[in-house]
């Protein structure tokens, strides 16, 4: 039994030591940069590490030195010689101090004005990010496209330098953009527009959050920056500027007379509303985009959502006109598929907890035929 449990022990070991062998990095860690600002950052931060690592271990052998040299000893009963004031000591431990934090304080201020004072070229990219509660919102200004969560940017090299500039403010209360693979956080704030910049050099997805306590959601403001090569990202551009022709097309069929009125319906009143019409009646009903844009239409979706190309303009939640091009919803907490996306449409705060999105209460054919409707939106 005992060399049994010894052989599970050593087991054990190996199993952790193993697991601990392989490399484990973060998605969000600061000493993996991928652009100049984090890299200046990730710079200033090792130099900080080095002189504060470099306190404390000669502080601890100072200390450890103190303790062994000047113990007590078997036989020691005279009390040891005692020192009152050394001059030499005075000026150690004020001078030295005085001089690490100046070399703290003109290393930061160095990082800071290199960042700050970064010139914009030309070629940059402008983006507009604004917070709410609990998501965010991008605007492209020179393309008139606007999404939400997941910002796309173009990567920046020595041949192809294209570094990306934002402007950053709040809808409502207090946030803050941090991806710290990108840069460092910078704090959004109501009717004050604060900027910051980066240069990825790397294409991937980036991760990041809201670094600033904005509300109970706060935790699961979460956010995604994709960075494309420049063919990806100006193939973006032009998906994300696209609209819905078929959609107009659709809500001018809404102000088509009705054929057959029924009595207590005015005239012009959609048949799939009034139900007077078999064919058109049973469309209502089916799980279809169609169905679901017309359920989608009628609801007090449109007051908050916009989607281009139809009625829908509300500006209070995201624009949903590419919603399906977006990897994740509610602000990159789940995958953006079929059941999730059922699942929040059906109650918000099932999913994500004081989410200011409502449950609008509808049966469960409307909210499969709005979620059949959403996933058309790409």
């Amino acid at each position: 039994m005992r060399s049994s449990r010894r052989a599970a022990f050593w087991a054990f070991l190996l199993s952790a030591n193993a697991v601990r062998a392989e490399p484990i990095l973060s998605p969000t860690n600061i000493f993996a940069p991928v652009s100049t600002p984090a890299h200046e950052v990730h710079s200033l931060s090792l130099f900080v590490l080095t002189i504060t690592g470099g306190i404390f271990f000669t502080l601890s052998a100072l200390l450890i030195y103190a303790l062994v040299r000047f113990r007590s000893r078997p036989g020691d009963t005279a009390e040891p010689p005692q020192i009152f004031g050394s001059t030499q000591i005075e000026l150690a431990w004020t001078i030295i101090p005085v001089l690490l934090i100046t070399m703290l304080f003109l290393g930061t201020a160095r990082v800071i004005f290199a960042v700050e004072d970064a010139p914009k070229p030309k070629a940059a990219l402008e983006v507009v990010a604004i917070g709410h509660q609990f998501w965010w919102e991008f605007r492209y200004p020179h393309y008139n496209v606007v999404t939400a969560n997941e910002l796309h940017v173009p990567v920046s090299s020595a041949q192809s330098y294209r570094p990306t500039f934002l402007k950053l403010t709040s809808a409502d209360v207090m946030h803050s953009f941090w991806v710290p693979r990108l840069a460092g956080k910078t704090d959004l704030l109501p009717n004050r527009v604060n900027e910051m910049w980066f240069d990825p050099q790397v294409v991937g997805l980036y991760l990041g959050q809201c670094a600033q306590f904005c509300g109970p959601e706060h935790g699961k403001m979460l956010l995604r920056v994709y960075v494309d090569t420049p063919a990806a990202f100006d193939a973006w551009i032009r998906a994300q500027q696209t609209t819905h022709a078929d959609a107009k097309g659709a809500n001018a069929a809404l102000s088509v007379p009705n054929p057959n009125p029924v009595a207590g319906f005015p005239v012009n009143t959609p048949p799939t509303l009034g139900g007077t019409n078999g064919d058109l009646a049973n469309n209502s009903q089916a799980i279809t985009a169609p169905a679901g844009q017309q359920v989608f239409e009628h609801q007090a979706c449109i007051n908050c959502h916009t989607v281009a190309g139809t009625v829908a303009n509300g500006r209070y939640g995201p624009d949903l006109t590419h919603l399906m091009s977006r990897d994740t919803i509610a602000a990159g907490i789940a995958k953006n598929d079929h059941d999730h996306l059922l699942r929040w449409i059906t109650d918000p705060n099932d999913l994500k907890p004081a989410s200011l999105m409502p449950a609008m209460h509808l049966t469960d054919r409307q909210n499969e035929q709005i979620t059949a409707y959403l996933l058309t939106l790409r």
